[in-house]
């Protein structure tokens, strides 16, 4: 009896990841070690402030402004996709429409401060929840305004042509980071206006 040789499929080389990729990895470790800190201290807090308001008295729930934020993964994923294939203009229009959805949420956060602030009458510093609600909302605004602030920089480069279908790798990484913003917002949305109401 003989031996019957099975052909083993042929396996591509190792190849190392980008140096980009796997620093926006370790980013969005650490700044999710972060976001974990203040989730749990806002958790910890809620119910337990002493004086008013309290969030069901004070909070609305951003359900425009959620959508726009998490659309916004959506047409930053397309973008690049589109600038993978060389559709500049297609990818011009995909990477506006993204900046637009980030500064409309960015906008909203905005107004439920004021409101917050002028109308409500809740501050930082007023009690338990402003302290945890601000420092977690506050954090994520912050990340989204990072966020956008790199946003507009690619457009205003695209606006003049300088980015090119070779670059599509790095705004890759750029998008990995937005991603990230939009899933922490479901963590965030869930904690503040879901659990703690």
């Amino acid at each position: 009896m003989s031996a019957v040789s099975i052909p083993l499929p042929r396996q591509r080389p190792w190849v190392l990841p980008s140096r980009g990729v796997v620093g926006m990895y370790c980013l969005i470790a650490a700044e999710s070690a972060i976001f974990t800190i203040f989730v749990i201290a806002y958790l910890f807090y809620v119910g337990k402030s002493l004086t008013g308001p309290l969030p069901q008295n004070v909070l609305r729930v951003p359900v425009f402004f959620t959508v726009c934020l998490l659309s916004s993964s959506v047409t930053i994923h397309f973008a690049v996709r589109q600038l993978k294939a060389g559709r500049q203009q297609i990818f011009r229009w995909c990477w506006l429409l993204t900046l637009v959805l980030g500064a409309l949420f960015l906008g909203g956060t905005a107004s439920e401060w004021r409101h917050l602030i002028y109308d409500e009458g809740l501050t930082i510093s007023t009690n338990l929840f402003g302290t945890t609600y601000y420092s977690l909302v506050g954090l994520h605004a912050f990340h989204v305004t990072v966020g956008l602030i790199a946003l507009a920089s690619v457009a205003v480069f695209s606006a003049f042509g300088l980015v090119k279908q070779e670059h599509a790798g790095r705004l890759e990484v750029l998008s990995m980071y937005w991603h990230f913003v939009d899933a922490v917002w479901i963590v965030v949305f869930t904690v503040v206006y879901v659990i703690g109401r």
